[in-house]
C-alpha cells in the first residue's frame, strides 16, 4: 500500500510537532524544514486540526502544536483518517465496484487481511514512538529556545 502525500506530511508535521513540544511550529518552519509546500502543509494543517489531533492558532504568535500527548497520537488512526478511502481494489466498499469476478473471488478477503495486518501494526506505534530517544531526529527538527 501506498500512502498518499497528504498523509506522509501529516505524519512529518506530527513528528516536528512532538519534537518541539516547548513552542507553536509555522507552517513556513515546517516548509522549510522538510521542503514541502506551504499550500499543502495548510491542507494536511487543517485536516489533522479538523480531527482534533492538532491545535492550530492564528496570527503573530499563531502556529501549530498536538492537541493531545504524542503517547495518544497513534500512528495507525492518522493514515486511516488521511488516506479515507483505503480501497485497494475496486471490490472494497468505496472502490469503483463492476469487477465480474467479485461474486466468486477470494482475493477481497485476503487484502482485506493483508490492510487490516497493516493499520493493526501502525496501531502499536505512536508518534511519541517515532520520536523518543531519537536523537539525531531531534537535532534534525529542534527548532531551538521558545520566542
Amino acid at each position: 500500500m501506498r500512502l498518499n502525500l497528504q498523509t506522509d506530511f501529516a505524519l512529518r508535521t506530527l513528528m516536528h510537532l512532538a519534537v518541539n513540544t516547548d513552542r507553536r511550529v509555522t507552517i513556513a518552519d515546517i516548509s522549510e524544514t522538510f521542503g514541502i509546500s506551504k499550500n499543502h502543509l495548510m491542507k494536511v494543517a487543517q485536516a489533522l486540526g479538523q480531527e482534533g489531533i492538532i491545535a492550530t492558532e492564528r496570527g503573530r504568535t499563531g502556529g501549530l502544536s498536538l492537541a493531545r500527548r504524542a503517547s495518544d497520537i497513534r500512528v495507525g488512526d492518522v493514515v486511516r483518517r488521511m488516506e479515507g478511502n483505503a480501497a485497494l481494489v475496486e471490490c472494497f466498499p468505496g472502490g469503483a465496484g463492476g469487477c465480474r469476478i467479485s461474486p466468486a473471488c477470494r482475493l477481497r478477503g485476503a487484502l482485506a487481511d493483508a490492510l487490516e495486518a497493516f493499520f493493526a501494526s501502525l496501531d502499536t506505534w505512536s508518534i511519541a514512538d517515532l520520536v523518543g530517544g531519537n536523537a539525531p531526529l531531534h537535532d534534525l527538527l529542534a527548532m531551538g529556545e521558545t520566542a
